[in-house]
């Protein structure tokens, strides 16, 4: 392919890509599917044409992957806005993701070894991607949900992202030197870590956040992400969660005033930082949208159709994402005290974050991947599943919206659900300020 072709396909994927995601907030269909299926479609005219050869595929989709994990949790740590009122919605995104994330990689893990005779280690490994909720899917495809609920699938995503990553990194570290994965001393040790990233992470929000008002120069926004992805590389070259001092950096620059303590507060200009918070964010969003629609097509245009030989990942896909699905079912069941399904049950999508942690399982030294049932097709099959259910919940909830904000204007109720107990806290507080 000569430069002029490369100039012309370029631009044409991003104009696609921007289509797609017009057509996304009109049909509630989430645009990643069309993106991968592009990908795919691209790979299939290419192998017609006797093109075979897309080795650099392997290592341009895992640094891609990794750009765009750092500008989501950096995005999805701008959109969160931490106010005292917002306490009870974010404490139950926080134990949503968490509790569900644990019960998910439990139950998944258990069926990879007694259903699928996978040795414990690679069972583990292997659920703990599938069972993170990808926030760069779900945040979009929230758009049409109520504010409460929008607000929900904001923090338990971004939750369940940050929690996922962390716990594969956790896992891996344990199987690697010989130790369980659950321990007085290993959660110890993993606590009193947490702790460290977090006072670093401090030091260096606030070492950014001088630079990014002393600069003067009116290219400085790009310098403070390269700086971010520069912290992440050396985080993990020493093995650390660096991934929680991105999302740091970015809570707090959208909450400065709120979380930063007093004694940093005092030599920061806050006015001239929320200033530049939306050019920063706008940067953000921006980016975040090139390098994910980069990431899925070529994700999608490494898979071919030849592949898919066998009826088995279907029914492993199938098969997971419906103990998934159950779990979080009974999870809202018991949460809300309601047998009938809340559209909340339907927004768990699987997507970057499961892509990325399954490339990076390739480089685990006591998993074979090459001779794994779990591959890259039961994972799409997963992806798909979680994305077409969503779809299903979303157009549900938009046929259901006009008749239930009419209800909540015209009715004053009782609480009498766990969730409607904090949502009536959380309204209380907001009219108290």
């Amino acid at each position: 392919m000569n430069t002029l072709s490369i100039l012309i396909v370029l631009p044409l994927l991003v104009v696609f890509s921007y289509l797609f995601d017009a057509i996304a907030r009109k049909t509630k269909f989430p645009s990643v599917i069309l993106l991968m299926f592009t990908g795919i479609i691209i790979r299939t005219a290419t192998n017609l044409y006797g093109f075979t050869d897309f080795g650099f595929l392997d290592k341009l989709i895992p640094v891609l992957g990794t750009v765009g994990l750092i500008l989501i949790v950096l995005e999805g740590a701008l959109e969160l806005d931490i106010k005292k009122e917002k306490l009870p919605v974010i404490l139950k995104g926080f134990f949503a993701a968490a509790l569900i994330l644990i019960l998910n990689i439990i139950a998944v893990s258990w069926a990879f070894e007694n259903l699928l005779n996978l040795e414990h280690k690679t069972a583990v490994i292997f659920a703990i991607p599938l069972a993170i909720i990808s926030s760069a899917v779900a945040i979009p495809s929230a758009a049409g949900l109520l504010n409460r609920e929008k607000e929900f699938v904001v923090y338990e995503s971004t939750f369940s992202d940050i929690l996922g990553i962390m716990i594969f990194n956790y896992a891996i570290r344990q199987f690697e030197s010989n130790q369980t994965l659950i321990s007085a001393e290993s959660i110890v040790a993993l606590g009193l870590q947490i702790i460290g990233v977090i006072v670093v992470s401090l030091i260096i929000t606030y070492l950014l956040f001088q630079l990014l008002q002393k600069i003067e120069h009116h290219v400085k926004f790009f310098l403070i992400l390269a700086l971010l992805v520069l912290v992440y590389a050396f985080g993990k070259f020493f093995h650390l969660p660096a991934l929680v001092t991105i999302f740091i950096f970015g809570l707090f620059l959208s909450n400065v005033k709120v979380l930063l303590p007093g004694f940093m507060q005092r030599y920061l200009d806050l006015n001239q930082t929320e200033k530049g918070l939306h050019e920063f964010h706008i940067l953000t969003a921006e980016s975040t949208f090139l390098v994910k629609t980069f990431f899925f097509l070529f994700f999608g245009f490494s898979i071919s159709i030849v592949e898919f030989s066998s009826i088995a990942p279907f029914i492993y896909g199938v098969l997971i994402f419906g103990i998934m699905l159950l779990i979080r079912y009974m999870y809202f069941i018991v949460t809300t005290f309601k047998i009938k399904p809340s559209p909340l049950v339907y927004m768990s999508p699987r997507g970057l974050i499961s892509i990325l942690l399954f490339l990076q399982i390739k480089e685990v030294t006591f998993v074979n991947t090459s001779l794994s049932i779990i591959d890259e097709q039961v994972l799409l099959v997963v992806i798909l599943a979680s994305m077409l259910m969503m779809t299903l919940g979303t157009m549900k909830k938009t046929k259901q919206d006009s008749k239930l904000e009419s209800l909540t204007d015209s009715e004053e109720t009782e609480p009498n659900t766990l969730d409607e107990f904090l949502d009536g806290i959380a309204d209380e507080n907001e009219n108290r300020t």
